[in-house]
């Protein structure tokens, strides 16, 4: 009797409704081995050719900038932890103008704007803001020690608001010295949208995922409402659309939910209280370390609506604008896709239109230009570093892509990792 010898092959066990018995199908296993088999040596062999790391580093137009590490820590304030981001590429921003007058927006610790007045000798006119009283009280004398060693000639103006009302503060200066020629607007604008190092790291504001502290989360202390009103008085739905637009929260609908629920029995009053319910909700799916990152995102969705920052961004952008001189420029710093949209849009909008939208206006509209300006009357020269540029009616996008902090300065400050640069130039003559 012959004896066929087969290769063993482990029967995958399936159940037959007919003879109501197992039985075992190899010819299943086999094709099911040589498929998983080639689709795992294909993923191999993709992972191989393009590395993510690779693919993600070719998404971001880091700055060529050399990074001056000794600059960044002459400029850091010695009362903060705050370093400031992207310093090198606001100097070289700012480098070519003739900038007799310059506005810091975002006043913070002071660092952009010391920067900018000592690198400046022919500045006549500085304007800082800032809607956060702790921070304007710990950059003033800063300030006033950095003006009083300069020139008689420069004058210095802070204002303690939000710079949505840059237009009402040029007013009022033009208003009280009319010799400063502000009237016809500013040389430089600086705008750095970010959350302070020292309004995260002080937990009594309520911004911070590490710390336990109160549900405030308001940039000035005189706000209407807080973090926990909404967390405890807003419809549910409202809740969610928080999450969902400004936190870009893919859980949102199952947060709000548990939010509504926990906050029946006892309202929430600490970050701790939050943190506690996000961290119990959240899958095991997304790491060890994954309710941090969702936490991340419900803190900043909370502290947009809280500040409406996305609203005033967007009308702020346009005011600036308007309170550019001839040939000055606007450089934005922000640091979550939801800004860095508004910014990109709205910079495209001001140089194709040179102003607000109106209802005849359409988002096609907003597409380059074919009616370009000069690059020798908008550029000036020597600036490579800018990569590309877009040409409108009434401006230059000088940077059609952000630039991304360097490797070295992300290596030396990893805050700063998500900043992104925005430039915007007026021409020298109005069209």
């Amino acid at each position: 009797m012959a004896v066929i010898v087969r290769p063993f092959l482990s029967p995958i066990l399936s159940f037959s409704p007919k003879s109501l018995r197992w039985k075992a199908t190899t010819a299943t296993l086999f094709k099911h081995s040589k498929t998983s088999t080639a689709s795992v040596e294909k993923s191999k062999s993709k992972s191989k050719s393009k590395p993510k790391a690779l693919v993600l580093e070719k998404r971001r137009t880091r700055s060529g900038v050399e990074v001056d590490l000794s600059l960044l820590r002459r400029y850091k304030d010695n009362n903060t932890p705050h370093l400031p981001v992207l310093l090198c590429e606001v100097l070289r921003c700012f480098q070519p103008l003739v900038l007799r007058s310059f506005v810091d927006c975002t006043l913070g610790a002071g660092s952009h704007s010391s920067a900018v007045i000592e690198a400046h000798e022919e500045m006549e006119l500085y304007v800082g803001m800032d809607v956060d009283p702790v921070a304007h009280k710990l950059a003033l004398p800063r300030i006033h020690d950095l003006v009083s060693n300069r020139s008689p000639k420069l004058k210095s103006y802070t204002q303690l608001t939000n710079f949505k009302n840059i237009q009402r503060v040029l007013h009022a200066i033009a208003i009280k010295d009319d010799s400063l020629g502000v009237s016809t607007g500013f040389d430089g604008i600086f705008i750095d949208l970010g959350v302070s190092s020292m309004q995260v790291d002080c937990s009594e504001r309520g911004f911070s995922v590490l710390h336990d502290g109160p549900l405030d989360m308001r940039m000035d202390p005189q706000g209407s409402f807080k973090a926990e009103d909404i967390l405890n008085s807003w419809p549910e739905d409202e809740i969610g659309r928080i999450l969902r637009d400004y936190g870009e929260e893919s859980n949102w609908m199952y947060l709000q939910k548990q939010i509504v629920t926990a906050r029946a029995s006892r309202p929430f009053n600490s970050t701790g209280q939050l943190l506690k319910l996000i961290r119990k909700n959240t899958t095991l799916s997304q790491g060890r370390k994954g309710w941090m990152k969702t936490a991340t995102r419900v803190f900043q969705a909370l502290r947009i609506a809280v500040n409406q920052e996305l609203e005033t961004l967007e009308d702020s952008l346009y005011s600036c604008f308007d309170c550019l001189a001839p040939g000055g420029r606007l450089a934005v710093i922000s640091f979550h896709s939801l800004e860095d949209r508004i910014v990109k849009q709205t910079f495209l909008h001001l140089v194709n239109h040179g102003g607000r939208p109106n209802a005849d206006q359409h988002e096609d509209d907003d597409r380059h230009c074919k009616e370009n300006i000069s690059e020798v009357e908008i550029n000036g020269d020597g600036e490579t570093w800018f990569k590309d540029r877009v040409h409108g009616r009434y401006g230059a996008i000088m940077t059609k892509r952000p630039i991304t902090p360097s490797l070295e300065e992300e290596t030396f400050n990893p805050r700063c990792r998500s900043a992104k640069l925005r430039v915007l130039q007026k021409p020298s003559s109005p069209r």
